[in-house]
Formats: structure tokens, sequence, C-alpha cells
């Protein structure tokens, strides 16, 4: 049932790319999507090395500790959707739009904990799942936000 679960999900990211990335804004998503991939990868890396979570059924088992489909591929899609979402938002409404990610991120990490193979906690809860998504959320739209400043000082 994993796997099928796995594979859906690849399916629906790969779907997803050609809208995802298409428009005037197609190099500052790619920028999202890879930086959001390395901050992703680094985070659950540490998150896997000091034990606190594990993926059983996860693919490249050989090669990798971590799931690479939630950190190279659904999670930077997902921050793609998140800077499109937020990206002329004030800090106030940034703040209240992170957490329609967040939470159904926490909950749905915590239902799937339960009831599949995907992802065991060993020390981890909701509660860091929360914080984990938000830190990378408002890491990547900080990102975005110095790219744009920096692009305004460049074209000055």
């Amino acid at each position: 049932m994993e796997k099928k679960m796995l594979n859906g999900l690849i399916t629906l990211c790969i779907v997803s790319l050609p809208f995802l990335f298409k428009g005037s804004k197609m190099r500052e998503n790619l920028v999202v999507f890879f930086s959001k991939g390395v901050l992703a990868t680094l985070v659950d890396a540490y998150v896997v090395g000091t034990k606190r979570v594990e993926y059983p059924v996860r693919p490249f088992t050989k090669i990798f500790k971590t799931n690479i489909i939630y950190d190279m591929l659904f999670f930077p899609l997902l921050s793609v959707i998140w800077v499109k979402q937020s990206y002329n938002d004030k800090l106030g409404k940034i703040l209240l739009k992170s957490l329609t990610w967040s939470i159904p991120m926490s909950v749905g990490q915590w239902y799937f904990e339960k009831n599949t193979r995907l992802f065991k906690w060993k020390k981890w809860s909701p509660f860091h799942t929360f914080g984990s998504v938000s830190f990378t959320l408002f890491t990547i739209r900080g990102f975005v936000a110095l790219i744009r400043r920096l692009d305004k000082f460049k074209n000055a």
C-alpha cells in the first residue's frame, strides 16, 4: 500500500510540474524549488541522523535514509505554491497563510505516521512537524524577498 501511495505522490508531482513552472516568474519558481529541496534534505538528514524520524518505506533504501520524494519533489513543489500564494502579502498575512500549510501538514503527517509505514516518529511529534514546516516556509519566503530586493537593486 505504501509503495502505491509513493507512486501516486510521484505521479501527482510530475503532473503538476508544467502548471507550476510557467509564466514570467519561472526563474524565481525554480530557485524556490531547488533551494527548498536543499533545505528540506538538510533538515531531514539531521532529523533522520539523530534518530528522531525513520522512513521504513522509501525509494532507494540502499542509498538514502530519508525519503527523497518528500525532500526533493513534494515539499519543494508545495513551496512553489506557497510563494505564489503569499507573493504580494505583508508579514501579518504571510503568518496567517502559513497556518494553512503548517497545520494541515502536521495533522496529515500525524495521521500517516499512525496509519502507514511511510515514516515512524521516534523523538518527534506534530509540534515538531509544525515547527519545521513553518521554519522552512519562512526561510524560503525570506529568500524570495531577498532575491526580489536584489533584483530591484540591480535594475535601479
